[in-house]
């Protein structure tokens, strides 16, 4: 694996890391391939008690998806990207054990999709959470569309993903995205204390515990939405706003949109 790295801590916990800490952990298509492959993997490893999903360094736990590469691609591209990014969240998802998002910096786009995945999200002070992607000329393209509401509600979710508004831990906590934030000298000691605490408890009793509550979540939810998303995320990309968007990201300047969408 180039951009992963397994961890096996004592007490069965283990570490899944994402390894880009140059490109600020961001998603490409290498990397969502190695992650789907991993994930995989650590299904089977009946010894692992709890995973904790982290990014390398102390800047991003994933800053989001890699602009760079989605900058070129086709429509058609876009919605195979998008189904990657959904296949991944999806398996993290419905991992047997339980499963803590690591934040220890930005979690932005792909990345706050790849933590709401997770089942609780433990945060250094220093994280930085949100949605951005309406700032690119394109939509939440790994689940976030559908996610984000079951977490915080409706209406909280639509202002965050029309605003494209980025919430510090402190918001984010209040919001009820984050479940404990850690003073940045604390975080990952604390982080892996939880899931050690998790881990010690009786895994079948566990593993039954979430089973029954995905079943619940699962149960209220149409497997079309996703779908759905990533054919809209799709149909984005060509149009005048993602082509702007996601220039002026790469040039480092603020867009200049004009509206022009698949609706006009």
């Amino acid at each position: 694996m180039k951009c992963l790295e397994v961890e096996k801590l004592e007490a069965g916990v283990a570490v899944l890391r994402i390894c880009r800490e140059d490109a600020l952990n961001a998603l490409n298509m290498a990397l969502l391939g190695e992650l789907e492959e991993t994930l995989q993997t650590l299904r089977a490893d009946t010894s692992i008690r709890a995973l904790i999903l982290t990014g390398d360094g102390d800047k991003s736990f994933v800053a989001g998806a890699d602009i760079v590469e989605m900058q070129g691609m086709t429509s058609s591209q876009a919605v195979q990207f998008s189904r990657l990014g959904h296949r991944v969240t999806r398996m993290i998802e419905d991992l047997p054990f339980p499963t803590l998002a690591g934040v220890n910096g930005y979690a932005l786009g792909g990345g706050m999709e790849l933590a709401l995945s997770c089942d609780f999200i433990c945060a250094s002070d220093t994280a930085v959470f949100g949605l951005p992607e309406v700032g690119l000329g394109v939509i939440p393209g790994f689940g976030g569309t559908v996610r984000l509401s079951k977490w915080i509600g409706l209406s909280k979710a639509k202002e965050l993903i029309f605003s494209g508004a980025r919430l510090s831990s402190a918001q984010a906590e209040k919001y009820g995205l984050v479940a404990h934030i850690y003073k940045k000298e604390e975080f990952w000691i604390s982080t892996v204390a939880l899931a050690k605490q998790i881990a010690s408890k009786s895994a079948g009793a566990v593993q039954a515990a979430k089973r029954l509550m995905q079943e619940e979540i699962h149960s209220n939810e149409n497997p079309a939405k996703f779908d759905v998303e990533a054919m809209t995320f799709g149909t984005l990309f060509g149009h005048t706003d993602q082509v702007e968007g996601m220039k002026a990201f790469v040039e480092k300047r603020k867009p200049v949109f004009v509206g022009h969408g698949p609706t006009g």
